[in-house]
């Protein structure tokens, strides 16, 4: 036996669990106690263990219940049932939903140490078979979730671990770190992969809009609401929604939203028949819901209700070796993108690249080689090409020119607007195809005002008086 072997003891009865406690530290192993599910998967997920020991009838969460989740975040840690309610149907349902094995009280404590002995084996044969680590999820339509330190590997571990089921997904992380990106590799990997995926930023929008975009509105409900429009709750149904930025709710809004996550069902706004929806929830924050609990400005039961699996998405400074392969990575996508062959970037480069601090994580990262790529003139992205905030301004070592020469300055300008002019024409020209070469459609397109449309024409010299509208 492994002395060093972590035992969870999960129990309602103090009796129990301190029985079991005084069994096991006797046989040499470390054990922890939780006097409910809830207790013993908070205490899962912040320490390592090796077995779990939980019974089955408990108030706040059932024994299946914990071991479902169990079994979803961590397939690997061997579960045993104990209940002093035994029944066959019992016994089958712990067996089918994954429990190692299954123990009925009382029991002698000899049955208990064997039973753990016997997981510690089964346990040590599962890892051995687990799959070598994985350098990114793919993600259809969306390209590839990347990174290869350790940190990563545990995220896309979970992700691939939560995605098959309907459990409901918290994931936290700091701006930029890619939490849109993992709620579509949790749709994509899921049964529900075929059914929309449907994001909600719930801080773009006022109040009662978000509330009418969320659950809909009926006719005449408010002012403006000139038809019946559905929300995206059932707009989603069947597939995935995923709220970004959940913490920006207002209390009356959460209110709302528990109830449609209770009852499975909305109300649209000035209606007054609810209909049903089967829809898988993920939810994302750039802020602690615990601190914001404890404050009073986010609700626990709705905390509690979101918080089923939680994903933590650690930022790029604590994801050792992952910003090299991030940067190949968007090199050959824009390289690819913008049709320009940049074979990769200089030393000095990534020199800079790497006593970077990223505080805007792994799209300013992005960002910043997109940029790059664009304004490169060779075939190899130089130091002056990432324009890094706070940087000095040195590609006079390459062209060398004086630091304040004004020669440098404009010379610099010319070649930067010589990189950008194709980039700028392949735009236009297509937000012009796509709109029969209407200009006033396609600067509504591209979101551009009429006149700047027309000037960035003028300055391309593109003419639409050959093609078929103007």
């Amino acid at each position: 036996m492994d002395e060093t072997c972590n035992v969870l003891v999960i129990d309602d009865e103090a009796v129990i669990r301190e029985g079991l406690r005084q069994t096991l530290v006797q046989e040499g192993y470390r054990v922890e106690l939780a006097a409910n599910g809830k207790i013993g998967l908070d205490k899962l997920q912040k320490d390592s263990f090796d077995i779990v020991i939980s019974d089955l009838k408990m108030p706040t969460m059932h024994g299946i219940e914990v071991l479902k989740t169990i079994r979803i975040l961590q397939p690997e840690i061997p579960v045993i049932i104990i209940t002093g309610y035994a029944t066959v149907d019992s016994a089958v349902d712990a067996m089918k939903n994954g429990a190692f094995d299954y123990l009925t009280k009382p029991f002698l404590p000899e049955q208990i140490v064997e039973k753990i002995q016997a997981a510690e084996k089964h346990r040590a044969a599962r890892l051995t078979e687990l799959p070598q680590g994985i350098d990114k999820v793919e993600i259809p339509a969306c390209g590839s979730f990347v990174g290869r330190s350790k940190p990563m590997q545990k995220v896309f571990q979970r992700l691939l671990q939560v995605a098959p089921t309907n459990s409901t997904v918290l994931i936290t992380g700091e701006s930029g770190t890619g939490k849109e990106l993992a709620a579509r590799a949790i749709h994509n990997h899921s049964q529900r992969k075929e059914q929309p995926f449907v994001a909600v930023d719930c801080n773009a929008l006022a109040e009662n809009l978000l509330e009418s975009e969320l659950f809909g509105h009926v006719k005449g409900s408010f002012t403006g609401a000139t038809q019946t429009k559905p929300g995206l709750f059932s707009v989603a149904s069947g597939g995935t929604l995923f709220l970004d930025e959940i913490s920006n709710l207002s209390m009356t809004t959460q209110a709302k939203l528990l109830r449609v996550l209770q009852q499975r069902e909305v109300t649209p706004i000035g209606g007054t028949k609810a209909t049903a929806i089967d829809i898988r929830l993920i939810a994302a924050t750039n802020r602690s819901l615990e601190i914001m609990v404890e404050a009073g400005t986010f609700r626990d039961d709705l905390y509690f209700r979101l918080n089923i699996i939680p994903v933590e998405l650690p930022p790029l400074r604590e994801r050792p070796g992952d910003a090299a392969v991030l940067i190949n990575h968007f090199v050959r996508k824009f390289s690819e993108e913008i049709g320009k062959e940049i074979k990769g970037i200089t030393p000095e480069a990534r020199i800079s690249l790497e006593n970077y601090s990223f505080p805007g994580n792994v799209r300013e990262l992005e960002n910043i080689i997109e940029r790059a790529v664009v304004l490169a003139q060779g075939e190899q992205i130089c130091r002056g090409d990432l324009e890094l905030p706070g940087a000095a301004d040195d590609d006079e070592e390459e062209i060398n020119i004086p630091l304040n020469s004004e020669e440098l300055k404009e010379k610099k300008r010319l070649a930067r607007e010589r990189a950008v002019e194709p980039v700028e024409k392949a735009f236009v020209f297509a937000a012009l195809e796509r709109n029969n070469w209407n200009v006033t459609k396609a600067a509504e397109e591209t979101g551009m005002l009429r006149p700047n449309f027309q000037a960035m024409l003028k300055k391309l010299g593109v003419s639409v008086k050959n093609h078929s509208a103007s």
